[in-house]
């Protein structure tokens, strides 16, 4: 296993649509244990694979706690079939957008459609923290960041903040 460069913002893939996995192969399940693996080393508790560089329908979440054993979750295709009308905002942040913490008001309970490594379909409810995970690495592949659920003069300043940030770093 490897661990992958994680792209940041502005990347134009973390504004892409994944296209979903057809099918599994040697190739794409090594890809999936690189990716937790690089999910673990950032440290973070998700990582969709256009974080990645690689814009397919594939998400790795672990939300155990230091103390627990390792409990990676794999969903190829995920779709939320199911959100509950009750929300809470909370602190966000993301492994692609660095530097930047902020609320997002997200569903407490959702229900998730998806594959597992073997292709099987697989039905998920999940509320509270875990929920929170998978609705942000759902629309990550789905072409939104977290950014874009923020308040749009934060978002602006941190857009700001942010080429600026890059374009200086190119200077050096």
């Amino acid at each position: 296993m490897s661990v992958i460069e994680i792209v940041e913002f502005p990347h134009p893939v973390l504004k892409e649509v994944a296209r979903p996995v057809e099918a599994m192969n040697p190739e794409l399940m090594k890809f999936i244990e690189d990716m937790a693996e690089t999910m673990y080393n950032a440290p973070g508790v998700g990582l969709a694979a256009n974080q990645v560089g690689l814009a397919r329908q594939i998400a790795v979440v672990d939300v155990s706690t230091a103390e627990e054993p390792k409990n990676t979750l794999v969903l190829v295709n995920p779709r939320i079939i199911e959100l509950s009308e009750q929300t809470e905002a909370e602190e966000e942040g993301c492994l692609s957008v660095p530097e930047l913490r902020s609320e997002v008001k997200r569903a407490l309970t959702i229900t998730v459609l998806a594959k597992n490594l073997q292709g099987e379909e697989i039905k998920l409810r999940a509320e509270g923290f875990l929920a929170r995970v998978l609705q942000h690495e759902i629309d990550h592949l789905n072409g939104t960041l977290f950014i874009d659920r923020i308040g749009r003069f934060k978002r602006q300043r941190y857009v700001r903040q942010r080429k600026k940030a890059l374009a200086a770093a190119e200077k050096e």
